[in-house]
């Protein structure tokens, strides 16, 4: 990954505000757009305006854009809180669960309101969008719990591959039976498309009913023994395990 200031190389006004962790490069967008942004003392209105962070002077709303400290956190989400910063249906969202004296933070990639455990969030969002490039096949491993006692041919069906109602085809690369019982089994499913909603799609073509989809691990990070609720930062091993891991995958 380049440093902030690689070389002379010019990047659009929107994208060094979000590499400076300010925003979002679409709320930074916003905030140009609306004239709240300066580029050398005046106000640009273009997203795309040429800039070189370290070098150019970034204000917003009078006050100087500086880099914030890079942040990488791993949050155990609950069922029930949505994976945005406001809803316009008033629920419950992730950050009302994180600290509230972070900067900007987004999350990498979603988890659905259904959905449980292992999210990332960051404000390094070159480094989010390695993780979330396609191009790594980043396996993401799932326990997800069933209203069926699962079989062999349910395994089968979901590794080989199930079309849902839009004809799509959906795989896992791997599935097997963690526990049971009279009514009900626990899979463990493991990813590498990451498509939106796979799992409950490729259920949902099956008539199995998801009781509960809790993520467990992204690549080599794993969500452990971190409590429904809480959030840490990413350990220096974990952050560079999980950059070796890229730089392997993308030679």
């Amino acid at each position: 990954m380049k440093g902030l200031n690689d070389g002379h190389r010019r990047i659009g006004l929107a994208r060094a505000i979000s590499k400076l962790g300010y925003a979002s490069r679409s709320r930074a967008s916003e905030l140009i757009r609306a004239g709240r942004v300066q580029l050398n003392e005046k106000v640009c209105r273009n997203p795309e305006a040429p800039t070189h962070i370290g070098k150019d002077r970034i204000e917003i709303n009078g006050d100087l854009v500086e880099e914030s400290k890079k942040i990488y956190l791993m949050l155990n989400k609950p069922r029930g809180i949505v994976t945005t910063a406001s809803d316009e249906k008033g629920r419950e969202t992730i950050y009302s669960l994180l600290p509230s004296d972070l900067p900007w933070i987004a999350p990498v990639g979603r988890l659905d309101k259904a959905s449980e455990g292992l999210l990332l969030l960051t404000n390094d969002s070159e480094w989010g969008a390695n993780v979330m490039d396609p191009a790594n096949h980043w396996p993401k491993t799932y326990h997800v719990q069933v209203a069926i006692v699962a079989d062999p041919l349910l395994l089968q069906s979901l590794e080989k591959g199930v079309r849902d109602d839009t004809g799509e085809l959906l795989r896992a690369k791997h599935v097997a039976i963690l526990r049971g019982g009279g009514k009900n089994t626990w899979l463990e499913i493991i990813l590498e498309e990451g498509k939106n909603r796979q799992i409950r799609r490729m259920l949902t073509a099956l008539n199995v009913e998801v009781l509960r989809l809790v993520r467990v691990s992204i690549g080599p990070l794993m969500l452990g023994n971190l409590a429904k609720g809480k959030s840490r930062e990413l350990t220096s091993e974990e952050k560079k395990s999980l950059s070796a891991a890229s730089k392997g995958r993308s030679n």
